[in-house]
């Protein structure tokens, strides 16, 4: 679903470049309240599980933020692809010594050879994207035929159900600011998993569906994708 109020023209660049400043994403991963990281670390399991085996292959990640993801395949050929140039400053510095490259900008508007990558992995992104459709096109066409994409989205719906919730409690008045993890208010977009589903269908054959840190409170929605 798309928010209404998303401006035309938005310089994309310019907005993650802000949230990577008010959301430190080494902090996020290291130091956020315990159930953040025990869901990020459920997400990052799931993301290596469907990725499977990825050594001497060609493994992009679209909106690679800091690099925790792709810290997680130490023999691939990485390409690190973000619009924001703060967060692949983080990204240069936790994959120094891997066989990385780093590519600014959007996606859908790079000249990237058809059919490039074995593997792609685009997590919590397209909710930031003004194009999610035009993304998901670019995965399409840059993946190779045999090849998998690995793609996550926050549940939205859910997240801020549970934070109006939380923050009614003793909890909420303890946590404070601390309460508004992951910077959702920069998400142009929301889904539940269902309709993200859908979405996917147009593009791919999902093969794989799982989410973090149960089925039973999908926070994280996970899918494995191939071409149809």
């Amino acid at each position: 679903m798309a928010n209404p109020h998303t401006p035309e023209g938005l310089d994309v660049g310019a907005l993650n470049d802000r949230l990577a400043r008010e959301h430190p994403i080494d902090a996020y991963y290291e130091r956020s309240i315990l159930p953040i990281r025990l869901i990020e670390k459920g997400r990052l399991s799931i993301i290596r599980r469907f990725a499977g085996p990825a050594d001497g292959l060609d493994l992009a990640e679209i909106g690679s933020g800091g690099g925790h993801v792709l810290r997680m395949f130490p023999r691939a050929r990485i390409t690190a692809i973000d619009v924001s140039e703060v967060f692949l400053d983080t990204a240069r510095k936790n994959l120094a010594g891997y066989d990385a490259r780093f590519l600014k900008g959007e996606v859908d508007k790079m000249d990237l050879p058809p059919r490039s990558f074995d593997r792609i992995i685009c997590t919590e992104v397209l909710e930031h994207c003004v194009d999610p459709q035009a993304i998901l096109g670019a995965i399409a066409r840059l993946l190779r035929p045999e090849g998998a994409a690995v793609i996550t989205i926050p549940n939205d719906p859910l997240i801020l159900g549970l934070k109006g919730f939380v923050r009614r409690t003793p909890v909420g008045w303890a946590l404070r600011d601390r309460i508004e993890w992951g910077g959702d208010r920069y998400h142009l977009h929301t889904w539940t998993p269902g309709e993200f589903g859908r979405l996917l269908e147009g593009f791919f054959r999902v093969t794989h569906r799982a989410s973090s840190p149960s089925d039973l409170l999908p926070i994280r929605a996970c899918f494995r994708c191939v071409l149809p």
